[in-house]
C-alpha cells in the first residue's frame, strides 16, 4: 500500500522530536532513552542531532541546564535551591566544576560576581574604541564600541556585582599582550613570538570548535557559514555557526569578520558591518598578495 504524499509530510521529525523531549525533560533522557523514544538507534540519533544542531544531545542538555542554573541562581533564595532547580543532583557536583561552568563558584555568581576582580583597558583605534578585560584567570573580553562608556557596559551585564579595575596596559603582562596582538593582526605592528595569555570564557563545546576554526582562516581571506559548518563536521549546523559567531567576545582575536554568506555578502557583525568591512579592507590591504 502506497502512502500519500500528504501522510508522509505529516511524519514526524524524530530530530526535532529528540530536541523537544530535550527542552521539556526536567531531567534529560539517556541517549538510549532518547533514541528509543524517537525511534532511532542511538549512534544514528547522535550523528543526526550533531549535524543539525551543531553539538550532540549530552551538549544540548547540558547547555540547557546552565542557562537554568545562571537563571535559578540569580532567582532563587538560595544557592542550594538554585541547584536543585536547574535538575543538578547535589551542589557538590556543581562546586566541582564552577570554574568551567561559572568562571566562579555559585554562590559568587549569584552575587553578580561579587568578590570577582576584572582588569580593563581601553584604547583608541582607526576601528573605535577597543577594550580588553581580564579575571585572574585569564582574558575574558575583547571589545569594539564607540566610547568606554558603552564597552565598560558591556562588563557590566554579566557580573554586575564584579569589581572592575582600569589599568595602564603597560603595567599589565597580559593585557599589553593582547593589544600587541591586536596591533599584529591589523597590520599595525610585527608580529611577536610571545604567546598569547589563557583565555576565561564560558562557552559550550559547540561555540568552541567554530572559534578555534575562525582562527585558521588567514588574514585577508573570508569563508562562508557554511563552509566553517563544514569545517567543523556539522555541515547542516549553519545557522548554529551563524549564533556562535555573533556570540564571540574576542574581537579580532578571534576573526568572526572573516566569516561572510554564500553570495559573499557581508551578513551580520556583533559590531557593526560598518567595521566589518573596514577590517576586511585592512587586511586586505596589508596581507601580501601571492604573485
Amino acid at each position: 500500500m502506497s502512502v500519500s504524499p500528504s501522510a508522509a509530510t505529516a511524519a514526524p521529525d524524530p530530530i526535532a522530536q529528540a530536541h523537544e523531549l530535550i527542552s521539556s525533560a526536567e531531567d534529560a533522557p539517556s541517549l538510549q532513552t532518547l533514541a528509543r523514544s524517537v525511534g532511532l538507534s542511538p549512534s544514528h540519533l547522535q550523528r543526526r542531532f550533531r549535524a543539525r544542531y551543531g553539538m550532540s544531545p549530552a551538549e544540548f542538555a547540558a547547555s540547557r541546564r546552565l542557562g537554568r542554573l545562571k537563571a535559578a541562581l540569580r532567582d532563587s533564595e538560595s544557592v542550594t535551591d538554585a541547584v536543585y532547580a536547574a535538575g543538578f543532583g547535589s551542589s557538590s557536583r556543581v562546586y566541582e566544576k564552577s570554574d568551567t561552568l561559572l568562571g566562579m563558584t555559585p554562590a559568587d555568581y549569584r552575587r553578580g560576581g561579587a568578590g570577582a576582580t576584572l582588569r580593563y583597558t581601553t584604547l583608541t583605534t582607526p576601528l573605535g574604541e577597543l577594550l580588553v578585560a581580564a579575571t585572574e584567570r585569564g582574558i575574558c573580553a575583547i571589545l569594539l564600541g564607540t566610547d568606554e562608556d558603552e564597552l565598560r557596559g558591556e562588563l557590566e551585564r554579566e557580573f554586575p556585582a564584579a569589581q572592575r579595575e582600569r589599568v595602564d596596559a603597560g603595567r599589565d603582562e597580559w593585557l599589553a599582550r593582547v593589544i600587541a596582538q591586536v596591533h599584529a593582526n591589523l597590520g599595525w605592528s610585527e608580529a611577536s613570538d610571545t604567546p598569547m595569555p589563557p583565555f576565561d570564557l564560558r562557552a559550550t563545546a559547540f561555540q568552541w570548535r567554530v572559534w578555534q576554526a575562525l582562527t585558521r582562516i588567514p588574514a585577508g581571506e573570508t569563508r562562508s557559514y557554511s563552509a566553517v559548518a563544514q569545517a567543523i563536521g556539522s555541515p547542516r549546523a549553519v545557522r548554529a555557526v551563524a549564533r556562535a559567531c555573533a556570540s564571540n567576545r574576542l574581537a579580532i582575536v578571534v576573526p568572526c569578520h572573516r566569516v561572510v554568506r554564500e553570495d559573499g555578502s557581508p551578513g551580520g557583525y556583533r559590531w557593526g558591518l560598518a567595521r566589518k568591512r573596514q577590517l576586511l579592507a585592512r587586511e586586505t590591504e596589508v596581507v601580501p598578495q601571492a604573485i
